[in-house]
């Protein structure tokens, strides 16, 4: 079973890259393990006393920013994994390609960062840095 993650931000250019991959699930030889990763920003510096409320906080964004990628492929009828981490996105999809052995990646060119995307998002730039495994990237 081919291991594929989704990385998700909620943009539109992350829709896309799921509903490429449901367009082209036919294609695949075996079938796939599909995991949708949602990355949420940490808050900056340490606040003290509001743990829970953090953790409660991404979980609820991160649900939100995940829900129409899992209404494709619900619609498609492809079972899939969600997952919703925090800290530096290209960190964090890195880090869990590794602990998920996942075999390809799956995300949009631009996501709902800043200008600081300019030609190629930033967290696709880093991924493709950190990771040894194939990177699709749909625009």
């Amino acid at each position: 079973m081919l291991r594929v993650l989704i990385a998700v931000d909620g943009s539109a250019n992350s829709l896309r890259a799921v509903k490429f991959v449901i367009r082209k699930v036919p294609l695949y030889k075996e079938p796939l393990e599909l995991h949708l990763l949602n990355v949420q920003h940490p808050f900056p510096g340490t606040i003290r006393g509001v743990h829970h409320e953090a953790e409660q906080f991404h979980h609820d964004e991160g649900t939100k920013a995940l829900a129409r990628a899992r209404k494709a492929l619900d619609a498609a009828g492809l079972k899939y994994v969600y997952h919703i981490g925090v800290g530096d996105g290209g960190e964090v999809i890195a880090h869990f390609v590794k602990e998920k052995k996942i075999e390809q990646v799956v995300m949009g060119t631009r996501g709902l960062g800043s200008v600081a995307n300019m030609l190629l998002g930033s967290v696709a730039n880093k991924v493709l840095h950190l990771v040894d495994v194939p990177v699709l990237l749909v625009k």
